[in-house]
């Protein structure tokens, strides 16, 4: 359990509340709009499986492919939850990529001529401030639109549908509970309300299974909040008036805090230390660290392999041959 509990929370809470049709149909009837909503049998939507992400960005990425009917045609419904410390100015691209892969496999997945199925994909962005990102392929290029005519048909055009939790009011989030309380965890976590009372809220967490609650738990207890308030929070949490099998959480966390709360604790501070080291070394001897190395370097666990890197980045002459040695 412990190796959960530190592992992807962010993975693991989103696709515990969303690999449920009934949560996922919920939130898509919520968040998406018109005719689309419309004309879509969420009766049908089923989970497809499988993950389209790229592997350096599964750490940052949830991912969740649905299929329904759609005008009573066979669609597909792409969920991409982010929780990047920033935001992607090519996120259309990414999206695209994503997009063609799903297609690549339902093309292989097909004898003979195969007959794709169009894909409606929608971004969930838990960050503390709103994206300037476009939602739509066709802003990415250099071209006013009068000069599109030429080049439209040779050209791709999409667009996906931008959820921004930052932008979006707690009382405006729609879904099952379950959903519910899990977006508005989402939303608060970046902005350090996680211990809120929108999140915390006892009418929302009555009403969703304990199952999720484990993992509403979990999420918090990994995240960067005041121990003091939020054992405080599960202790009202798991007062009498909520379900006699909550209890088992409470059991669960006590076991946490006594066997490796101490533990992480110390093992976080050296690793925070460590990487501080790391990056002062590699500001001064080459100006600037570039995002994607210091994302790659923040996902590092290991305090020893930390130490090597921080003598390789005094000993090494190039950034480049830092980055080689990864």
């Amino acid at each position: 359990m412990a190796e959960e509990l530190i592992h992807q929370p962010h993975d693991k809470f989103f696709k515990k509340t969303f690999e449920d049709p009934l949560a996922a149909a919920a939130f898509l009837r919520g968040h998406l709009e018109g005719d689309l909503v419309k004309f879509t049998d969420w009766s049908t939507l089923k989970l497809a499986g499988g993950s389209f992400i790229d592997e350096n960005l599964q750490a940052f990425e949830a991912d969740l492919l649905f299929t329904a009917k759609l005008h009573g045609e066979d669609a597909q419904f792409y969920i991409l939850c982010e929780h990047q410390s920033s935001e992607d100015p090519l996120m259309a691209l990414r999206v695209l990529s994503y997009m063609v892969r799903i297609w690549t496999a339902q093309a292989k997945s097909q004898p003979g001529r195969p007959r794709l199925m169009p894909i409606i994909p929608v971004v969930v962005a838990q960050d503390k401030k709103a994206w300037k990102t476009t939602a739509r392929f066709h802003d990415l290029f250099a071209l006013s639109p009068d000069k599109w005519e030429e080049v439209r048909a040779f050209t791709p055009d999409f667009a996906f549908r931008l959820l921004q939790l930052v932008d979006l009011p707690y009382e405006s989030i729609q879904g099952t509970p379950a959903g519910i309380l899990t977006l508005r965890a989402l939303k608060a976590e970046p902005v350090g309300k996680l211990l809120g009372d929108e999140v915390w809220e006892h009418s929302l967490l009555r009403s969703v299974p304990v199952e999720l609650l484990k993992y509403f738990i979990r999420y918090t207890f990994n995240a960067d909040v005041d121990r003091t308030v939020f054992e405080a929070k599960l202790k009202e949490l798991l007062g009498p008036d909520l379900t006699q099998n909550s209890m088992t959480l409470a059991d669960q966390y006590r076991q946490l805090g006594v066997e490796q709360g101490l533990e992480q604790g110390l093992v976080r501070g050296e690793l925070r230390a460590l990487l501080a080291l790391l990056y002062d070394v590699l500001e001064i001897r080459f100006n600037s660290i570039p995002n994607g190395l210091r994302t790659e370097l923040s996902l590092i666990q290991d305090t020893a392999k930390l130490a090597e890197l921080h003598k390789r980045a005094i000993r090494c002459a190039t950034l480049e041959e830092f980055v080689a040695g990864l």
